[in-house]
């Protein structure tokens, strides 16, 4: 369970997750899987094949870590599993093919974004703190063209507690005077309010499956905006 922290006025680190919340990325995923069920339809309803594939993903999250490369591994396990090892060579490849066009695909930041980072930049320490593969990562950072507004960039495997905790030390004053920004409450939220820091709720029209948990209820560093814009005007209310 989250934990409370004093309220504090002041605020000097602000964290910010990376994929759907400073840039799309989840539709990308879900256009590829949907042309996955497309190539394996003669072999399985689309159903069945997303609660396969999800299945995989969530058996090989330990293994491959997040991101297009595990992504395509899983695609590649669920398309013999279904086949019973017999997918022909010509769907491999097309599978291979679409997790290309994943990994080439434009870096699109979301409305709002530029603006508050630019807006925000002058007066807290703004760091990115994102998981995932580390050069599919550093790839959307530079492409996006919101690199030179961090003070640091982190990607990790996986964001917990401990992580908060320790970034926060180590960019800033401590967890406690900072706030972290994304669109997964499991992810973003919980854990960052588990190590003593405000937690700020962006949601995005699209949730990958092994992401979504219900928000907290009754905590007073949980905080929930429509977009990205709302964030200054939170922060003027906080301090």
């Amino acid at each position: 369970m989250p934990q409370t922290a004093p309220q504090t006025s002041q605020i000097t680190t602000l964290g910010f997750d990376a994929d759907d919340t400073l840039w799309h990325n989840e539709r990308i995923f879900q256009f590829t899987e949907a042309h996955f069920t497309e190539l394996l339809a003669d072999h399985a309803a689309s159903d069945h094949l997303r609660e396969r594939l999800l299945a995989a993903e969530r058996r090989n999250l330990s293994r491959y870590g997040y991101g297009i490369k595990g992504f395509v591994l899983s695609m590649i396990e669920t398309a013999l599993e279904v086949t019973d090892n017999r997918v022909p060579g010509e769907i491999i490849e097309r599978i291979l093919a679409a997790g290309r066009e994943m990994i080439a695909h434009p870096v699109e930041p979301l409305p709002h974004v530029r603006e508050t980072l630019e807006a925000l930049s002058g007066s807290y320490r703004l760091v990115l703190i994102t998981k995932g593969d580390l050069f599919d990562q550093e790839r959307k950072v530079a492409e996006s063209g919101l690199a030179e507004l961090f003070r640091a960039v982190e990607i990790v495997s996986e964001k917990t507690q401990v992580t908060y905790a320790t970034l926060f030390a180590r960019h800033g004053t401590g967890p406690v005077e900072a706030m972290m920004i994304g669109n997964s409450v499991k992810s973003d939220i919980l854990p960052a309010l588990g190590a003593g820091a405000h937690g700020v709720h962006v949601p995005h029209d699209i949730t990958w499956a092994l992401e979504e948990a219900d928000a907290p209820e009754g905590i007073e560093r949980f905080h929930r905006i429509d977009h990205m814009g709302k964030l200054p005007e939170l922060l003027a209310r906080l301090t």
